[in-house]
């Protein structure tokens, strides 16, 4: 039996981006219950000067006020993944570089080779000191990098860390590649479980859609998606998407800055078009919608929207098919 197969056979992840908080409790995670939500993505980040500069700070606690959030620590790690676990949700640890400056991860090179060592030298530690603590906690799912798009034709450098992940993990793995030009960069995809994909494809140039427009705009994406499953016998994964609730998310999803009038019945018909174009492919192994909050009161009067879907009409469709068949 092929992975894709095998994929085809097993239920749909249906997952949520978990966003850290200062504390989290089992009743923050109760509602993915009721959702039909069965998984959760947690995600740590690693910090970085600038995108030429080969050096990254891992920041595992917070001490005095100072360091991550607390939900992003090792101890925050595990405590989400252990309180999940008692409701039967399953954890995804995907880690994430972040910039200082603000500028996107994607954009990291290095200015020579001896630099690039020195960077996958620190990623590797990175990586390694993750992947031990999904293995310890049982997280069943570890995205070994995400949208790393200028070191993705490093391909021999990424093998060899994934072996030295796969020493120390035996859960599944996966990489999360941008949908805009990294998916098709990479190279070692057949290394992994599945091909994760940061799904932010725009879908109209309008800013009222129809579904029906939203569906036709999945068709193209759709088809590369199920041509570059088969050419790598590996399933599709979702490690996000999502859509805000205000005019013209659909154009450029990715864009978490843009404002706009309020449009929550276009975020819910984009979890429509979604759902509808993608949930019953046997090439498709599920999904993480971005994103949930620990604690959400949804403002139906407040302006510019955000990607939750809590207390939107976009939950009401996400549970519709979550607790459906796949």
């Amino acid at each position: 039996m092929s992975r894709e197969t095998a994929a085809s056979a097993a239920p749909r992840i249906r997952g949520v981006c978990w966003e850290a908080g200062p504390q989290v409790l089992r009743e923050n995670l109760a509602p993915l219950r009721d959702l039909g939500s069965d998984w959760i993505s947690q995600t740590p980040f690693g910090w970085q000067p600038a995108v030429d500069r080969p050096e990254l700070r891992m920041i595992t606690a917070s001490h005095l006020g100072f360091g991550p959030m607390w939900g992003e620590t090792d101890s925050g790690l595990a405590r989400t993944t252990r309180l999940a676990r008692s409701l039967g949700i399953h954890s995804m640890l995907k880690p994430h570089l972040w910039l200082r400056g603000g500028e996107w991860c994607g954009t990291i090179r290095m200015k020579n080779e001896a630099d690039w060592a020195e960077w996958f030298r620190r990623y590797q530690d990175f990586a390694v000191h993750y992947a031990r603590l999904a293995e310890a906690q049982g997280m069943e799912i570890y995205a070994v990098g995400t949208e790393l798009k200028g070191t993705a034709g490093r391909e021999a450098d990424w093998r060899r860390l994934i072996a030295e992940v796969r020493k120390v993990y035996h859960g599944r793995l996966t990489y999360s590649a941008n949908w805009d030009g990294e998916l098709d960069s990479v190279r070692f995809w057949d290394a992994l479980d599945y091909i994760g994909v940061q799904a932010y494809y725009p879908l109209s140039d309008k800013d009222h859609p129809t579904l029906m427009d939203l569906e036709s705009g999945w068709a193209p994406f759709a088809q590369g998606l199920e041509e570059t499953a088969r050419r790598w016998n590996r399933p599709i994964l979702f490690t996000e998407v999502g859509y805000k609730s205000s005019e013209g998310a659909a154009r450029r999803p990715w864009e978490w800055e843009a404002q706009g009038p309020n449009d929550p019945v276009l975020q819910s018909n984009c979890y429509e078009a979604l759902f509808a174009s993608l949930w019953g492919r046997p090439w498709f192994a599920g999904l993480f919608l971005w994103k949930w909050h620990p604690t959400k009161r949804w403002d139906p009067g407040s302006s510019g929207g955000d990607f939750s879907p809590q207390e939107k009409p976009a939950a009401v469709v996400a549970r519709r098919w979550f607790h459906g068949p796949g």
